[in-house]
């Protein structure tokens, strides 16, 4: 297969790449954690589209390896053997599938004996063909096992919405995508690519982006979330936004799924790279100590659920998937960030609450009219 992208083999890691691994392992921590105890599911997915050579110039381990790492490394793994995890790392690129081939036998020799759970398929496959491959082995009326899409390729020619959609149909299914904004915002009104960004988004509302500036931005932005929302039907889709080292906004990662906790679960992980509550990472800032600290300012949130909730009593849980669902804030940013300070200045109170400023589950939580 001819190289797609102007890349060598193995380049430098650069800092926004390390930014989007950190958030991939907090999540795929979580995420293996979950699946590892659950007995409503014999078998896990991971699906990385455009894996890569597995590792970079200076031997930084690329995304297939630390996917790997992440599961054998979590601290509960000796309790998930009655679960199977599937990993499968494509490349399409035969120089880097060579390269991943062997960074990803001499992983599985380090650990030897490898795990009889944990499963590995490196491919060499055009990304749209292995996903036609891996639903026509689903079968009529089965379900996919609850799977984990990380589709992080070059440029945007390599990843159709109708292909994104047929492969996250089942309703297990998550995603975790890169969106090129930079040649979206480039190229969207310059009808000398149409036809591959009609394909991107599903649908031709991109020769509307304003012409420049903040509007065409969020334009952009705001388009591709909704098609995710709309074509694939997921109820949550977050982003986090990558700077380059030039100022602008080069890239959005895009993460999608319909389970509440798992929305919060990668809340938590671009919250802890961005504690500010940014959503976004500058390559500029790469490496400097951040000054800001890890607290957040829950202000907008208290002046949100005190309008919401205005004239009600109820449960701390539904106030908790409020926020979560709702707001840009995490489940662990309610109740003493949040609720706490609330309850100090008289903005909340409640009917059965054993000692004052804690709110365990089946706390009822009373929002005062407002006037």
């Amino acid at each position: 297969m001819a190289k797609t992208d102007s890349q060598p083999t193995i380049w430098r890691q650069q800092p926004h790449t390390k930014a989007k691994h950190d958030i991939l392992t907090r999540y795929l921590g979580a995420w293996f954690g979950i699946f590892g105890r659950s007995r409503f599911h014999q078998a896990v997915n991971l699906l990385d589209g455009f894996a890569g050579p597995g590792t970079y110039e200076n031997g930084e381990p690329g995304s297939p390896i630390l996917a790997i790492t992440t599961l054998l490394s979590h601290r509960d793994f000796d309790s998930y053997s009655d679960t199977r995890f599937n990993f499968v790392f494509n490349e399409r690129d035969p120089a880097r599938y060579s390269s991943l081939t062997d960074v990803v036998t001499n992983t599985q020799a380090a650990r030897a004996p490898w795990p009889a759970n944990v499963r590995v398929a490196v491919r060499n496959d055009d990304f749209q063909d292995l996903a036609r491959q891996l639903l026509d082995s689903i079968g009529p009326n089965k379900q996919l096992a609850p799977t984990f899409a990380f589709i992080d390729p070059f440029g945007y020619r390599d990843v159709p919405m109708s292909t994104i959609r047929d492969l996250v149909s089942h309703r297990s299914c998550e995603l975790f995508i890169y969106f090129d904004f930079n040649s979206v915002n480039r190229f969207a009104t310059a009808g000398n690519v149409d036809e591959h960004f009609s394909a991107l988004f599903g649908c031709d509302e991109f020769k509307n982006a304003p012409p420049e500036g903040l509007a065409r931005a969020q334009f952009i932005h705001d388009l591709y979330e909704k098609q995710l929302r709309k074509e694939c039907d997921f109820a949550h889709v977050c982003s986090f936004r990558m700077i380059n080292s030039s100022g602008h906004t080069g890239s959005y990662l895009f993460f999608c799924t319909r389970d509440d906790q798992a929305y919060d679960k990668m809340k938590q992980a671009m919250w802890a790279l961005a504690p500010g509550g940014a959503y976004a990472f500058d390559d500029r800032l790469a490496g400097q100590e951040v000054l800001f600290g890890n607290d957040a300012n829950t202000g907008p949130l208290q002046d949100e659920l005190a309008q919401h909730f205005a004239g009600r009593t109820i449960p701390v849980d539904e106030v908790i998937r409020y926020a979560v669902t709702q707001t840009p804030f995490h489940s662990g940013q309610v109740k003493t960030k949040t609720l706490k300070p609330m309850q100090k200045a008289g903005r909340i109170t409640s009917p059965n609450q054993k000692r004052t400023n804690t709110f365990p589950d089946g706390t009822l939580i009373t929002f005062p009219v407002l006037d």
